[in-house]
């Protein structure tokens, strides 16, 4: 007791800044919020000045701030007692949702819970490596086979569930969240390979029977978008255009004619990447991209630096989610990969997914802010 104390006590000492009092990492803090001030500049050329869609971004950001410092106030150790607890919760929401959900854009993604509609598929971006992570933390790593089967079972039982909904994009999302947390708990390359073998076995089968017409339809419009250029391939066309018209420097701020034409859909959701290299041109996406790199990067280190496999595990796993947004996002509106729907992180206009990559930057400094702090 008194050894734990005496831990605690040192550990305050050394960290007397505001941001540390806060359990704060500045250098992380410094980029979200530099990602941040970028997304409203393009948010309000992208929405052609529109000042309630600002009004409604300021105040999302607000949210998830307030989020981001709760969490972070929340030591591993606690987070690790209750994370198989809100596993199962929301694993029950989920099922809940294709039985009782709200129906928006022909998918059941949303429970209403009386005060609010929920949407338990985001909620689960964050709950699945954690649930994975604490199941390896019980043993040294890597962990005992079949403890990687148990996992490998959790992560194709949950994505099954989003895919239904039907929501691919956030079912790979989940899919690559857990994967990545049992890669890095040390899985065998045999285990790689042979996954990888099986999953490309069964995607005859996938696409015969489990794939919705308008998936289908996304995985030929990447193929070929030229085949259906007013209909299936427009927005990817349109996303190049845009993409290619920006040049080196861009046409300015506020200079973005696909989208203030109307050309370019979804300009502050899905394809704000586009309007960003419209506007910025190829440096802008640079700086871009070297923010993501930076954040990332943190991350990671925060993961090296971790005292326990519960904490080392979730972090580097939230890091690599945040890549995984990053690069889909950016592949499929540049037309290398299929448009799946998923928004570019603290970029994109939108609560759910501004909310949940909060959250996950929360539970990142609070690994990082609380070793040493101990469990009285």
């Amino acid at each position: 007791m008194n050894i734990d104390l005496n831990k605690r006590q040192k550990v305050y000492r050394r960290n007397t800044g505001i941001l540390n009092s806060f359990h704060l990492d500045g250098w992380l803090l410094l980029a979200i919020s530099l990602l941040l001030a970028i997304s409203t500049l393009i948010i309000y050329s992208a929405s052609n000045g529109s000042e309630e869609i600002i009004k409604s971004h300021l105040i999302r950001i607000g949210l998830a701030f307030f989020l981001l410092i709760l969490f972070a106030q929340t030591p591993p150790y606690l987070m690790r007692i209750y994370i198989p607890w809100l596993f199962i919760l929301v694993t029950i929401m989920l099922v809940a949702v294709l039985l009782f959900g709200e129906t928006g854009k022909g998918a059941k993604r949303w429970l209403d819970i009386g005060l609010t509609l929920v949407q338990p598929s985001e909620i689960m971006k964050l709950i699945l490596p954690m649930t994975i992570a604490w199941l390896f933390a019980h043993n040294t790593l890597p962990p005992p086979k079949r403890k990687i089967l148990i996992a490998i079972i959790i992560v194709l039982f949950t994505a099954g569930l989003i895919v239904v909904q039907p929501d691919l994009g956030t079912s790979i999302l989940i899919a690559m969240s857990g994967i990545f947390t049992i890669f890095f708990a040390g899985l065998s390359w045999k285990w790689i390979v042979s996954a990888f073998a099986i999953f490309g076995a069964s995607l005859p089968i996938l696409w015969n029977f489990y794939m919705h017409a308008y998936q289908k339809q996304r995985v030929l419009t990447f193929l070929n978008p030229e085949s259906d250029p007013l209909g299936s391939g427009y927005h990817i066309i349109q996303s190049k255009i845009t993409i290619g018209s920006g040049g080196f420097y861009g046409k300015g701020y506020m200079n973005s004619t696909q989208a203030h034409l109307e050309f370019l859909p979804e300009s502050t959701t899905d394809f704000i990447f586009s309007v960003l290299a419209e506007e910025f041109g190829f440096i802008g996406i640079l700086i871009l991209l070297l923010i993501y790199t930076f954040i990332i990067a943190r991350g990671l280190y925060i993961a090296l630096q971790a005292q326990d496999n519960f904490s080392r595990l979730v972090a580097a796993s939230l890091s690599m989610t945040i890549f995984i947004y990053v690069f889909i996002n950016i592949g499929m509106v540049s037309g290398l990969l299929p448009v799946v729907g998923l928004p570019l992180p603290l970029i994109s206009y939108g609560g759910s997914s501004l909310v949940t990559l909060m959250i996950s930057f929360g539970i990142l400094m609070s690994i990082h802010t609380h070793k040493g702090l101990l469990k009285v």
